[in-house]
């Protein structure tokens, strides 16, 4: 192998996936110092994928998430030829293979799945107690280095200008994700939400709530029941919640890719579980409280609860995340 070979690394498609695989782009650093690592995904990753040091490149994946579209992953993969000594599939799909194995990548690393036989070169086993648990995963993925959690950078110049124009100060508030791409069930209900909020704004903090367009009802209901929050849901590109949540005193999220993201650049957090497991997809934040009931029925993994009455989240009371957070502001902060 090259000591400076170049790895094409097919990305995942969800926010918090694309964070936790820095924990495999930064063992492949460890491994290959020289490497050029350039990272195949939709266009929304561009801005994530922008803010990881050991990244050269994004390309934009040509396929729509979820279409097979044989003859485009032919054709691109046949571009493509000649240009990588290695490449590393992240998702699980057999479709996912198909760019690497059309290029003629000489290297091509993921883990079993969908029956990827032929597909891949260098199949790597995951213990089934594993398989939820992504961030190691991708990790194991490069069978080497150290495993490191996500850090990404902040753009100081960008921060500021955001902290301005939407009258926040660093450390003087709280940023609440209360979206979940996934469903439902990983949302702890815009009331309890409201109800934090006002705890917060109590102690003399904003709170700025942050999310996709896909989450702006959730966070304008939760500013109705609670006045005085900065509602930012769709309002930010991704780089801007990047920084803003960066500058946050405190974050408080539902097992979501912006949970990812707050982890990643340092900012304390409480991570509120329902229908998944703090078990498998932990932020990998030094400074944290996981908050999560425990209930028989979890963790189901299902977008809408099985049983409709999500009693994981909506028996967790507003009083067990307000004792978390205040367990995190009475730390002191790092030098």
């Amino acid at each position: 192998m090259a000591e400076s070979p170049t790895i094409l690394v097919i990305g995942p498609r969800w926010v918090g996936d694309m964070v936790m695989a820095q924990c495999l782009f930064s063992a492949l650093k460890q491994l290959y110092p020289n490497a050029g690592i350039d990272v195949m995904a939709p266009a929304w990753a561009a801005p994530l994928v922008g803010r990881m040091p050991e990244v050269r490149q994004q390309i934009e994946m040509p396929v729509p998430s979820g279409k097979l579209e044989l003859g485009v992953r032919r054709r691109y993969g046949r571009m493509l030829k000649g240009r990588y000594d290695m490449a590393y599939v992240l998702p699980g799909s057999l479709k996912s293979a198909l760019i690497p194995f059309f290029a003629r990548i000489p290297k091509r690393v993921g883990h079993l799945r969908e029956m990827r036989y032929g597909l891949l070169t260098d199949i790597v086993a995951q213990p089934k107690k594993e398989k939820r648990r992504t961030a190691y995963g991708f990790f194991s993925l490069a069978r080497g280095g150290k495993f490191q959690a996500p850090k990404l950078t902040v753009d100081a110049a960008n921060q500021a200008a955001l902290l301005e124009h939407n009258d926040l100060q660093a450390g003087k508030f709280v940023a609440m994700m209360p979206g979940a791409e996934f469903g439902p069930a990983k949302r702890w209900p815009s009331a309890s939400y409201a109800g934090f909020a006002r705890a917060m704004m109590a102690k003399g903090f904003k709170v700025a709530l942050f999310g996709s367009k896909n989450d702006s009802a959730v966070t304008a209901e939760i500013a109705t029941l609670a006045p005085g929050c900065v509602d930012l849901a769709g309002r930010t590109r991704l780089e801007d919640a990047i920084d803003l949540i960066a500058a946050a005193k405190l974050a408080v999220s539902n097992d979501s890719g912006l949970m990812h993201v707050a982890a990643a650049v340092g900012t304390p957090l409480v991570a509120v579980y329902g229908s998944t497991s703090p078990e498998n997809t932990p932020p990998l934040a030094e400074r944290r409280e996981l908050v999560w009931l425990q209930l028989s029925c979890s963790p189901c993994h299902k977008k809408v609860c099985p049983l409709g009455h999500m009693n994981c989240l909506n028996t967790l009371g507003v009083e067990r995340v307000v004792v978390a957070a205040d367990r995190l502001l009475e730390q002191p902060t790092a030098a």
